[in-house]
């Protein structure tokens, strides 16, 4: 999910703000859980995420939802000025933001690998290693399947990309085939 500057904006306030409590760890971990609410029920996340319900009564839902699981001031008044801003559907976006800020001020990167199919926990250990190597941070990986790479992987850490795909090898092959003609 790309990132837009007022994502960027929430999250750092969040971040700022978690670290001044000492709460970093439980804030993200309760926006993880909300987030998993939301794409759990598809009509919870229509009443908080869509601006045609009243803002009082999204607000409502919020407040309520938030106190019932126990979460925190941060996350509440979070999604409180999200709601009256209009930006609660960037709930999802400013969490993952703040886990990008949360994880580099830990010394830590997060990479997104694209496998053509299942890696053995071996081969994402030596991947692992490697991307720590290049980027010298630990790498903490996601993956996703994506069958249409036919083989091989593609690791973005940040702005670097790193496609081993044999989908772009194909692609080049036939590009140095043309050319040769």
């Amino acid at each position: 999910m790309p990132s837009s500057a007022a994502a960027r904006r929430y999250a750092r306030a969040i971040f700022g703000l978690a670290r001044d409590e000492g709460r970093i760890d439980e804030v993200r971990r309760e926006m993880a859980q909300l987030e998993q609410l939301f794409e759990e029920s598809p009509e919870l996340r229509a009443v908080a995420f869509r601006p045609l319900h009243p803002v009082a009564e999204r607000r409502a839902v919020l407040g309520e939802l938030t106190t019932r699981l126990g979460l925190g001031p941060t996350v509440r008044q979070l999604c409180a000025i999200l709601v009256e801003h209009g930006r609660m559907a960037d709930f999802p976006t400013i969490r993952e933001e703040l886990e990008r800020i949360a994880n580099e001020a830990a010394g830590n990167v997060e990479a997104q690998v694209f496998a053509a199919s299942p890696l053995a926990q071996a081969q994402l250990e030596r991947l692992r290693r490697a991307l720590k190597a290049r980027t010298q941070r630990d790498v903490q990986l996601r993956v996703s399947i994506d069958p249409s790479l036919l083989g091989g992987v593609i690791a973005k850490v940040g702005d670097l990309v790193f496609d081993g795909s044999l989908r772009t090898q194909l692609v080049q092959l036939r590009a140095n085939l043309m050319k040769g003609r």
